[in-house]
């Protein structure tokens, strides 16, 4: 099982790099970064990479990045504790509202560390929605309606966290993580965190091994190994 690290900062290179891990290797998804140097994912420097990843309905993992300012978060290890989880909810909201979730439906993005903090700012991304003309313009429903289509890892470890991103999206846009081998990352706390959970045993099972049986790529391939 394999995600292929993608060179956005070569937007050409990118795309070659996808088709080589799909049908070369055999990759089960792509990874990018929450910003690219500082450049946003929505940036339409990246919008032929998407499309290609729409026509062919890859599982894109979105995985944080330390923000662009960084200086902010330079002592006690704050960018990764804070930082990752602030700049992927920067870059799905910019996603969202850029309307690439609406115009590339067919993308199987999957979102670290639970989304950040989108599942949490839902309400008020909509509210944005509503309030503010700029954040029509490229969307034709509220954010929500986008993001609850997202799949969402369960790197937050916290089974309160978890009940509450499983009340928001539901356990089918659920996928256990672990962010091994990270300093943070730990598989007992990724099968303990979801043990944890008041969930049926469908809903565990869909956490735990559905979710990315069913959105992961070239799944059949993998199993002929």
């Amino acid at each position: 099982l394999g995600f292929a690290s993608i060179p956005m900062d070569d937007p050409d290179a990118a795309l070659r790099e996808l088709e080589r891990a799909l049908d070369e290797l055999g990759m089960q998804g792509v990874i990018v970064l929450s910003n690219i140097r500082g450049r946003a994912l929505a940036d339409a420097v990246y919008r032929p990479f998407f499309e290609e990843a729409d026509r062919r309905k890859v599982c894109v993992f979105v995985h944080p990045m330390i923000p662009a300012a960084a200086d902010a978060f330079t002592e006690y290890v704050l960018g990764p504790i804070v930082g990752f989880p602030f700049d992927t909810t920067v870059a799905i909201a910019r996603l969202c509202y850029a309307g690439v979730f609406r115009q590339l439906p067919n993308i199987r993005w999957l979102v670290a560390h639970a989304g950040g903090a989108v599942p949490y700012l839902m309400e008020r991304l909509d509210s944005g929605w509503r309030d503010f003309a700029e954040c029509r313009v490229n969307i034709d429903e509220p954010p929500s309606f986008y993001l609850k289509r997202l799949y969402y890892d369960t790197v937050t470890f916290s089974p309160h966290n978890l009940r509450m991103l499983r009340e928001i999206v539901g356990a089918d846009h659920m996928a256990m993580g672990s962010d091994y081998p990270h300093l943070l990352g730990s598989i007992e706390k990724a099968v303990s965190s979801i043990e944890d959970l008041v969930f049926s045993g469908v809903e565990k099972d869909r956490v735990f091994s559905g979710t990315a049986l069913s959105i992961l790529n070239n799944i059949s391939r993998m199993a002929r190994r």
